[in-house]
């Protein structure tokens, strides 16, 4: 069965009849409560909900990824899970279109690759874009090994519904500094309340590809990791491919390990930085507002000197 809208759809109503917990899951997703709040002008959507407790508070260091069974892993997955293969026609290696059981969108998938490898972006982005033209209906999004991703020791994409993130509606009014615009290529820094976004226009594939590769070349890479630290969203709409860059400081805002009623459990990964920010405990679906936001933001994210240094190097290489 090959990887299309049918195919799609077919899995999805399988495996909510088949497999109860994502059954469950997607019944009660329904029933989210989300509330609107505006940040330096820019519209967040906060999402309470429970069932992403699993993702939010994954220990990811190395010693816990060491001892637990890579969930990933066809091996490991429950017998009940089913997928879709495919196979990239430029790379060559083989994928699993799964849908993911701790569902933020109606729709969401979760690709990881059948081999068991890092999580690690470079050499793949042309992976992400034909998935995203693949998918039409879809956004793509990719986690850093200490940007969100549950799973760093499996390479994997994730997808969800477009037109879920507030990123995807705001972009085309947001203040942009262009970087370089040449033969079908568009790349700028976003001027917002996310410091660090970067944004790749094309509707070439390879140029897109080839122009990513260049930039991500020049990050900064800190001390003991093997790629900068990033979230990436890919979409295919009209001919063209989007691709946007977040580039982080840190893994985890200090309001995550703070104690007693300063604690908040929010783990920002691509769907946070897209504008939608998952809390799966009430307390802090009641509690978070704009300058928490604000705080979070300004603390995971480059700093502007950083973006300033960045910029003047991206200009250079394109």
């Amino acid at each position: 069965m090959g990887l299309n809208s049918e195919a799609l759809a077919a899995l999805f109503e399988e495996q909510l009849v088949s497999w109860k917990q994502a059954g469950d899951n997607y019944k009660a997703l329904e029933g989210v409560v989300v509330k609107n709040i505006d940040v330096s002008g820019y519209p967040f959507k906060v999402q309470f909900n429970p069932a992403r407790i699993v993702s939010s508070s994954a220990k990811v260091d190395k010693k816990s990824i060491k001892e637990r069974k890579c969930f990933l892993c066809a091996a490991n997955r429950p017998e009940v899970q089913k997928g879709i293969s495919y196979v990239d026609g430029s790379t060559g290696e083989e994928y699993v279109v799964l849908i993911n059981p701790f569902p933020i969108f109606p729709r969401h998938l979760t690709i990881p690759l059948t081999e068991h490898e890092d999580q690690l972006i470079s050499g793949k982005m042309g992976v992400m874009l034909s998935l995203s033209e693949k998918l039409s209906g879809f956004t793509l999004f990719y986690n850093g090994p200490k940007c969100g991703a549950s799973a760093p020791d499996h390479f994997h994409f994730q997808a969800g519904n477009k037109g879920f993130l507030t990123i995807e509606k705001e972009l085309p009014s947001m203040e942009k500094q262009l970087l370089a615009e040449k033969s079908d290529l568009k790349v700028s820094v976003v001027k917002s309340v996310f410091k660090g976004l970067f944004s790749i226009e094309s509707s070439d594939l390879k140029k897109s590809e080839e122009a990513f590769e260049k930039i991500f070349a020049v990050l900064p890479i800190k001390a003991d990791e093997k790629e900068p630290m990033v979230n990436i969203l890919t979409w295919y709409e009209k001919g063209v491919y989007t691709t946007l860059l977040y580039l982080r400081d840190k893994h985890r805002p200090s309001h995550y390990f703070a104690e007693g009623d300063d604690n908040i459990l929010l783990s920002p990964a691509s769907v946070d930085m897209g504008g939608v920010l998952i809390t799966p405990l009430e307390k802090d679906f009641n509690k978070i507002d704009a300058e928490t936001i604000r705080e979070i933001l300004d603390e995971i994210s480059v700093s502007d000197e950083d973006v300033r240094v960045i910029s003047n190097k991206i200009k250079t290489v394109l």
